[in-house]
Parts: C-alpha cells; structure tokens; sequence
C-alpha cells in the first residue's frame, strides 16, 4: 500500500473497492497543479499591502487639522514622544489650547560662570568670560575642526584600501522518489547535505591620477582654512558685541545717576518755591509748579533704573551666560577721548584690506575654487591603478540514500575541499565617454572660480565703505561729544544762576524749572555722546581688523 504524504494527505472521499473516479469525480477531489504555484502570492500580497498601509498611517504624526491644537504623546519626564502619532484634540481639557508639554530635560539653563561675589568686573574680564562661555566661540571652533578632518578624508585617498570579507552558508535537501509495479511501492529517500565557508581580503590602490587627488586636497584645505579665519572672526565679533553692550550699560547708569541729580534739583526748586510761599511773597501756583517738575523727575529716574536693568540684560546676554548671574561691572567713564584716536583712511584701509576675515575668508575661497578646477581637469585623464585579491575557501557535502527493501547497509558519501587563490592586478583606466558629465563638473568649477572672483571684489569694496564710514562715525561722535561738555558747562551756570535769583525773589520758578531740565537734556547728550564715541572707536576696530584684543 502508499503510505500518505504527510504534507498532502489524501481526500476524505475514498471510493468503494473495485469502483474508479470518473473524469468529473476526480478533479472534484484532487487540488489543481497550479495551487501549489499561486499559494506563497496568497500570503505574500495582504503582507505587502499592509507594509503599504503601514507607510501611509504615518501621516497620523501631523496635527489632525490646521486650526486645531497639536496633542502629542508624552513620555514620563514630559517629553514629547516622536514616534507616536497625536492625540485626539477634542480630548484635550482645553479645546483651543495650543501650549506644548513641559519637558522636564530642556527646563533648567546653563550652569552660570564661577564669579567672585565683591569684585568689580572690567571690561577686558567680561571679554574673556565671554570666550569661555558664549556657545557662538565653541560653535566656530567645531566647524574648524570638521574642515580639519575634511582634509585628512581627502587625503586618505592616496592610501590603498584594504577589506576583509567571510561568507558562511549550508545547504539540505530530502527527496522521496516512490515507484510501483504490479501492486507494489517501493520508496527511496536520498539527502544531501552540504556547508562552506569563504575567506576574501582584498585591495584597492590609486596610485596616479594626474594630480586631482592633490587638486582636492588643496581645496579641502583651503576651506579649512576659511573657518580658521571664520573662528577669529567669530572672536572679533564677540568682543564688538560685548563691548557696545557694556558701553551701552555704562551709559544707562550715567543717565541714571543723571535722572537722580535732576530729582535733587528739581526737590532743591520745590523747597524754594514751598519757602517763598510761606514767607507769603511766592504762589500757590509756582509751589504747584515745582511739585510737578519735582514728580516729573522722579518718573524719569525710574525709566531710568528700568533701561538701566534693560541693557545689563543685554551685556548678560552678549557675554552667553545666564540672565540669572549677578555681576559687578566697571564703569566706561574716565576713558580719554581725543582726536588721535582717528587714524588716517589710506594707512587704515591698506592694513584692514591685508587682514580683515571676510576678505581673507574670500580669498581662500577663491583658490579653492582654482582647485577645484584642477580636479575637473584631471578627471580627463587615465588613472593608474593597482588591485589584488586573497582568498581561501573550505566546504564539505554529505550524500546519503536509503532504499525502502533489502539494504543492510546505509550508503553515503562526504566531500570536503578546500582552496586559495590570490591575484594581483594592475591596470588604467582611460575615460572615453559620459555623456558630458565631466565637462558640465568642469564648466561649474569655471563659473565658481568666476563667482568667487567677484565675491571677493565685492567684499573688498564693502570692507573699504565699512571702514569710511565707521571713521566717520567716530569723528562724528569726538566732535559731538566735545560739544555737549561745552552744552553742560553753559547749562549748569543757567541753572545755578537762575535757582539763585528764584530765591532772591527776581526770577521765576519756571525759569528754574526750565534750566534744570535743559541742565538733564545736556548732561544726557553728553552721556550718550560719550557712549557713542566708544563704540564708534570699537566699531572701527572692528571694521578694521585691529579689534583682536580689549578695545579703547
């Protein structure tokens, strides 16, 4: 008798002894050829529309609609959780609430600098916490050093490359072979068996290119040396800032010290005016008068204590740290100001164009630029190249049969091999043909050195009406400021004379509480114009690449 094919047994329907299947019967109870061919499709297509699905669900990370609120998942500490798709809006306890989640790891700020609670910071101190501190400095560094190990990848190139691979497999396959003759089956079972694994090294070696790995060495390198210069930049501009912000807070707390000597005047107005009245030879209407001029000074002392606040916020803000931090500041006051510190244009623009950043930073650009035209060039020409390959591979195969009848032994049979191999190759390999890709690479680098040429022209250009115009800036703000001296010095003498004759009773309280507020206007433009020769002075530092170190 057949044994049953475990795998395919046979129909449940058995005919009766001695009776057979007709045509339509049988194909009734036996599966078709071809199913055994479609089945893996039946499994393989719901797997492929679901991954289908699966990439378009992912819409479902996207807010729902564009006025409703974004409701994400969040984790324990808050955060938001990106791989998971938000919520419903409507289950949010405020339907229009468009606020995020409190995550507890971006909360806390920077830890503050180590400062010395008594001491008073100078400006050439707050420069160097700045440094240290102000992520801008570190960010300019970083890309220094990523241009830094741009050029050793480009020149690796001229090193061989060396690889290493194994590859492991085995292989099994059972046959039943089942024949009969005469009412007698007889079934055979062969299997095979087989395993190997192969070893490979291989390398790879450019030896000559006609110069373009060197032409893209240069270039790699001449853009390592933009973000050096970018990273001295970044330190000039550090300093500029934090210097207009200290000038700037020094300033506040001139006006401010301004405002509280304007308040002194104005109360010393109100007690002569409260005086003559009670020696009844004054007015209700000047003691009014005063009290408000008294009232109206203070409210200006307060604006001022608030700007005051505003630009210390400002110079925190400059240096990097914290807005929490409390420092002491040095006072600007004091600096000698003349008109020495104005250089002449011709001997300023001939150091600045020799050594400003930008400048320099285009110039590097542009014989990358020439570099970078080598290489397209080089690219027509052979490359000489060396290659070798070894490798050694193992294996074995086992064969066993086993007959249904008559075998009292089990024949097998096992193969084992083994080999190595190894090449060495060296050739060239001449560019024919690519369809003009080549030539369009090297047209682009043609227009980039073209490009690169204006840039820097432009930027020299630019650079020499920064520096006019910062030099104007400054003579600009010598002359102003010795202007408003002379403006306080004529408005003090109007106050103290028109206070004194207010007293002696042959003046006016308005005119005392006139002079005393041209007395403030004048001290303020002398605060302001005094702030504004400083940073002018800074400023054409900077224009100038002279800032490098703790300006005027």
């Amino acid at each position: 008798m057949r044994r049953p094919d475990p795998m395919f047994p046979r129909p449940a329907f058995q005919p009766r002894q001695g009776r057979s299947l007709d045509g339509d019967e049988r194909r009734s109870h036996e599966l078709p050829l071809g199913w055994f061919r479609v089945w893996p499709l039946t499994i393989l297509l719901p797997a492929v529309l679901l991954a289908n699905g699966c990439a378009t669900n992912a819409i479902d990370l996207a807010p729902p609609e564009p006025d409703r609120p974004f409701v994400p998942q969040t984790k324990e500490n808050g955060a938001i959780d990106a791989g998971k798709p938000a919520l419903n809006p409507g289950l949010a306890p405020k339907r229009q609430d468009f606020t995020l989640p409190a995550n507890a790891e971006t909360a806390g700020l920077p830890a503050p600098p180590e400062l010395e609670a008594h001491k008073i910071y100078s400006l050439a101190e707050l420069i160097d916490i700045a440094q240290r501190n102000n992520p801008t400095t570190r960010i300019a560094w970083n890309h220094a050093r990523e241009a830094a190990l741009a050029v050793g990848l480009v020149e690796s190139t001229y090193l061989p490359r060396l690889t290493i691979s194994a590859i492991g497999g085995t292989q099994q396959s059972n046959n039943n072979l089942t024949t009969g003759v005469l009412g007698l089956e007889s079934t055979a079972t062969n299997k095979a068996n087989g395993q190997g694994i192969i070893g490979a090294a291989g390398l790879q070696w450019l030896l000559f290119d006609f110069g373009r790995r060197a032409a893209l060495v240069e270039a790699a390198q001449q853009l390592s040396a933009i973000t050096n210069v970018n990273f001295t930049a970044a330190h000039q501009l550090l300093i500029h800032k934090v210097s207009l912000a200290y000038y700037a807070y020094s300033a506040a707390r001139a006006r401010t010290n301004n405002a509280v000597g304007s308040l002194e005047n104005a109360k010393k107005v109100q007690a002569a005016a409260e005086a003559r009245l009670k020696q009844e030879v004054g007015t209700i209407v000047d003691a009014a008068q005063a009290k408000q001029a008294t009232l109206q000074a203070n409210l200006q002392l307060v604006r001022a204590r608030g700007a005051e606040q505003d630009n210390y916020q400002t110079l925190l803000g400059a240096m990097g740290i914290s807005p929490l931090t409390k420092i002491r500041v040095t006072s600007a006051e004091g600096r000698t100001l003349s008109a020495s510190m104005v250089p002449t244009t011709q001997s300023i623009l001939e150091a600045a164009l020799a050594k400003r950043p930008d400048i320099l930073a285009a110039f590097a650009a542009q014989k990358a630029s020439e570099a970078n035209i080598r290489a397209a060039e080089a690219d027509f020409l052979p490359k000489v190249f060396a290659s070798g390959t070894v490798a050694e591979g193992s294996g074995g195969l086992g064969v066993t049969s086993i007959p249904a009848i008559g075998a009292d032994a089990l024949p097998t049979l096992n193969l084992n091999n083994n080999r190595f191999s190894g090449i060495i190759l060296g050739g060239v390999t001449v560019p024919l043909y690519d369809g003009g890709t080549r030539a369009a690479l090297l047209l682009q680098a043609r227009e980039r050195r073209e490009g690169a040429d204006a840039i820097l022209s432009r930027t020299k250009q630019e650079a020499a009406r920064e520096i006019v115009s910062a030099q104007n800036g400054l003579k600009t703000s010598l002359a102003a400021y010795q202007a408003s001296v002379a403006l306080v010095q004529a408005a003090e003498t109007t106050f103290d004379a028109a206070l004194a004759a207010y007293r002696n009773g042959v003046g006016s309280v308005t005119a005392a509480s006139l002079a005393e507020t041209n007395l403030l206007q004048a001290r303020i433009a002398k605060t302001d114009a005094y702030s504004a020769a400083l940073a002018a002075a800074v400023t054409l530092a900077l224009a100038s690449s002279s800032l490098g170190s703790v300006p005027y």
